[in-house]
């Protein structure tokens, strides 16, 4: 059972609800869900829902029916997010973990680290206790092995992974590592399972090889109950009859799980298949399905690997199926993100008493909102504004530490406001982020369709869902500022005439009823945003530069400057002029280029740059 709490409860009427709780034989867990304050009953109570209902504090008693009390969706319809560090599993960004089957040697451990970090592992994965079929295999280092992978995370910065076989080892892990695993032949060690639930480490559990999925979330229930909830469940194949992969990845498991948990999900590909060349069709698919995470087994010389080298991936491998895995995650609203631990250092560098704010367009929800915590994750508090010059004065001044601000859609083109922008504040672009917009539309709950008589959404929405509105010619289309800001007017009009075009994330924050999904003209729709700052942050590499510069009024001058960037075989991915503030007919152009201009190596492009250009600034390095 759980109990809804009024917002307005006193500690002391919760203090004496947990004491006629614990006189009935109950244990209490409380958590805040989708902005409301729950208590979670463990045991059999024996006051009726109907009795707690009328204790002062309590709004509501709802009784759980699934045998997984604290894991299920009907305890936490929030999904759960597990920190681990500065990393978060369960969030917008996708986590890849990723090193050898085992802990070999300090050497071995460390150059494996520093190549999957290099291509975009955030956390590290090694076993220092290895249970093996056979007792002459290889068993782990062991303490050892741990001390390793304490280094690994010191000399590295990446948070490590190993797994335990026995409550004994718990001080151990607590003492050297983030994050402990259970594997898939302990799943169901109900001791071991008590015992990690008491250490409140994070926990990654490993489905068993021939468990069910009711089986799996029960595990996670003894882990649960006893007072940890960062849980987070790995599929690993199962066992089945088919003998060409090691085990059989369930990925159905994923939405089966998504459905009836709150617990983020990771997938491991390399136990599921054992085959090297299987592992990463499997990870993409597994990022496809909604997978939260993925562990991937890495190895520099599998062939001499000391266990499951056959199913490792070489480092180049791995950054492959990286690169590949940042271009899939987008378009289920994912990011993968190769600058995670270095974005997290740079936040974590801000003073304290500094404002920790990212300030976005509209209301939350968003698409900004989402590119917000696509890129900051939740470390950054997401901050609205009204227009996007009160995005570029909040930055200025200092009331926001970052602003993000959308620049393109592959759709309606150049948001050319905010180029204007960029020309007249000097600010920098420390980032980018490119998120896919899936537009749908928004309605009171007791609307339909043919109710609808108006629609807002800002021009922008209205031309990427132009071939859907030309299906009603009758409804009045109605210009606002932000997709979130017409979810918004819409709800608290209270008119079930009226319709916005927005995020499903919107939908959800301001509780109104989706009629209909995808509505925008083509599938392909993406939207570039520009986090931007009062000063360049200092990040160790950069790829890409952005610059404006201004020409004299004479044939060929754009020529020429654009045999500069020709002749040194720097590549441009966008060009654009503006007309410059307060100069007729005069233009500014605005170009981002792969490359680092401001690297010693292209000093003389810079040069060169500069003698061609009557003017010339540097936006930005990212």
């Amino acid at each position: 059972m759980i109990l809804i709490l009024e917002s307005n409860i006193t500690q002391a009427q919760k203090d004496k609800i947990k004491v006629r709780l614990s006189d009935e034989g109950c244990i209490t867990r409380e958590i805040i869900d989708a902005g409301r304050n729950v208590m979670g009953i463990i045991g059999n109570a024996k006051t009726t829902p109907d009795e707690f209902k009328a204790i002062d504090g309590v709004a509501d008693a709802v009784i759980i029916k699934s045998s997984y009390k604290l894991v299920s969706r009907e305890f936490k319809t929030q999904d759960t997010k597990v920190k681990i560090g500065n990393v978060v599993v369960g969030g917008d960004r996708i986590v890849v973990v990723a090193g050898p089957c085992a802990v070999e040697s300090h050497e071995q451990a460390m150059a494996i680290a520093k190549e999957v970090k290099k291509y975009g592992a955030v956390l590290f994965r090694g076993g220092a206790f290895k249970p093996r079929s056979s007792p002459y295999s290889f068993q782990g280092l062991e303490e050892e092995g741990l001390k390793i992978l304490a280094d690994v995370r010191e000399q590295t910065g990446l948070g490590v992974v190993t797994e335990i076989t026995a409550p004994s080892q718990a001080d151990l892990m607590i003492k050297y590592v983030d994050v402990v695993q259970i594997g898939a032949r302990n799943m169901q060690n109900f001791e071991l399972l008590k015992c990690v639930g008491r250490m409140g480490m994070p926990v990654v559990l490993k489905r068993g090889l021939a468990s069910t999925i009711q089986e799996w979330l029960m595990s996670a229930e003894y882990i649960m109950s006893e007072g940890n909830s960062k849980v987070i469940l790995c599929e690993r194949g199962i066992r089945t009859f088919e003998p060409y992969t090691r085990n059989t990845l369930d990925l159905s498991a994923i939405p089966v799980l998504k459905k009836l948990t709150h617990l983020p999900i990771i997938i491991d590909p390399s136990h599921a298949t054992g085959i090297r060349e299987k592992v990463s069709p499997m990870a993409r698919a597994a990022i496809a399905a909604g997978a939260d995470a993925l562990m991937i087994e890495v190895h520099n010389n599998p062939d001499q690997a000391l266990s499951d080298g056959p199913q490792s991936l070489y480092p180049e491998q791995f950054g492959q199926l990286t690169r590949d895995l940042y271009v899939i995650a987008p378009v289920v609203g994912k990011q993968l993100d190769f600058d995670y631990l270095k974005k997290s250092k740079m936040i974590n560098t801000i003073q304290a008493t500094a404002s920790k704010t990212a300030a976005f367009i509209g209301e939350y929800g968003a698409y900004s909102h989402k590119a917000s915590i696509g890129y900051f994750g939740d470390e950054i508090e997401p901050v609205p504004m009204k227009t996007f010059k009160d995005i570029f004065n909040a930055v200025q001044t200092g009331d926001c530490q970052y602003g993000v601000v959308p620049l393109e859609n592959s759709l309606s083109g150049s948001i050319h406001e905010n180029f204007d922008l960029l020309q007249e504040y000097d600010l920098k672009i420390i980032g980018e982020i490119t998120i896919r917009v899936k537009h749908t539309l928004i309605a009171h709950g007791n609307a339909s369709k043919e109710d609808i008589k108006t629609i807002l959404a800002p021009p922008p929405a209205f031309s990427q869902c132009k071939n859907y509105l030309d299906q009603y010619p009758d409804i009045e289309l109605v210009p606002v500022k932000a997709t979130s800001s017409a979810v918004k007017q819409v709800k608290e009009s209270g008119d079930t005439s009226a319709a916005a075009i927005g995020s499903a994330m919107a939908a959800g924050i301001f509780k109104m009823n989706i009629l209909e999904e995808s509505i925008e003209d083509n599938p392909r729709n993406y939207t570039r945003f520009a986090i931007i700052a009062n000063q360049e942050k200092s990040m160790e590499k950069v790829n890409k530069t952005s610059i404006i510069f201004s020409t004299g009024n004479k044939p060929g001058a754009l020529f020429e400057v654009m045999k500069i960037f020709s002749e040194h075989e720097i590549n441009l991915v966008k060009l654009e002029s503006r007309p410059m503030l307060g100069k007729p007919w005069e233009y500014m152009f605005y170009v981002d280029i792969e490359a680092d201009i401001e690297h010693p190596k292209l000093s003389y492009v810079m040069d060169k740059l500069k003698e061609k250009s009557e003017n010339l600034r540097v936006l930005g390095r990212y």
